[in-house]
């Protein structure tokens, strides 16, 4: 039986590791030749293309930092050579920094803003063009619930960025949506990743702020994208899903 992404091709920026990984290994599971994006952590990229190969997918490892634009047309460059196209496209590449209002500095927000959006622009710009060719595509992006108004501390620059991407989104799916593609945001709560491991007792309080009382997986996180960028999502587009167990420590709900 055809899997959900047959015949699909996706990238997937940031996907050695976390969400970027689980998203990565469950579109290969539903038929879609998978561009591993990674940075740096070329080992455990290859890693993930050797799973998804021995599955009896197809696969490729790409390195690129997606600040960078040169880079960025180049990843897209070789994943045109391996795969012909591209048709999804994951925007999960992000970094964080712990900082409150006060405690930031310009370098380290310089730094959010060229990973966490201007890469973002930087991989839709690239990729569109032929996605408004075909005129058909499916981009979703990888946010935060910081960006929706969390009240977890020292997450101030961080949650800028993310909500100036849950902004992009929807003018993103405004400007490509009349040649048939959909743009739309997950905003995961607390998962459990590499990133997190280390946030120690931020775990319990983010499970204790839940109303499922836990943290989230990148599997549950991968469904949701995994769903956004198949063809039940077709009539979906400029929306934002939160992924985060019920979260209730918002500083307001208004949306």
């Amino acid at each position: 039986m055809a899997g959900r992404l047959t015949n699909k091709v996706a990238l997937i920026t940031g996907a050695s590791r976390g969400i970027g990984r689980a998203t990565a290994l469950a579109f290969a599971r539903e038929g879609a030749s998978v561009v591993v994006n990674y940075i740096s952590r070329r080992d455990a990229a290859e890693e993930v293309v050797r799973q998804i190969s021995e599955g009896g997918g197809q696969a490729a490892a790409v390195q690129a930092d997606v600040s960078k634009r040169s880079e960025v047309d180049a990843l897209v460059a070789q994943s045109l050579e391996c795969f012909d196209r591209i048709d999804l496209l994951v925007n999960n590449a992000g970094i964080g920094v712990r900082a409150s209002t006060l405690t930031m500095t310009e370098a380290d927000f310089d730094r959010l803003m060229a990973v966490n959006v201007k890469g973002v622009i930087h991989c839709v710009q690239a990729v569109a063009p032929g996605m408004m060719e075909r005129r058909s595509g499916r981009i979703v992006n990888v946010s935060s619930l910081a960006g929706l108004g969390t009240a977890l501390p020292e997450t101030t620059p961080y949650a800028a960025t993310k909500a100036a991407l849950i902004g992009l989104t929807k003018r993103f799916a405004f400007d490509l949506g009349p040649y048939g593609i959909t743009v739309n945001t997950v905003c995961p709560g607390f998962i459990q990743t590499d990133m997190t491991g280390g946030l120690g007792g931020r775990s319990t309080m983010a499970a204790e702020r839940s109303i499922l009382g836990r943290v989230g997986q990148p599997e549950e996180v991968a469904a949701a994208l995994l769903f956004l960028a198949s063809d039940e999502a077709s009539f979906i587009t400029a929306q934002v899903l939160a992924v985060d167990g019920g979260r209730m420590d918002f500083l307001s709900r208004s949306a």
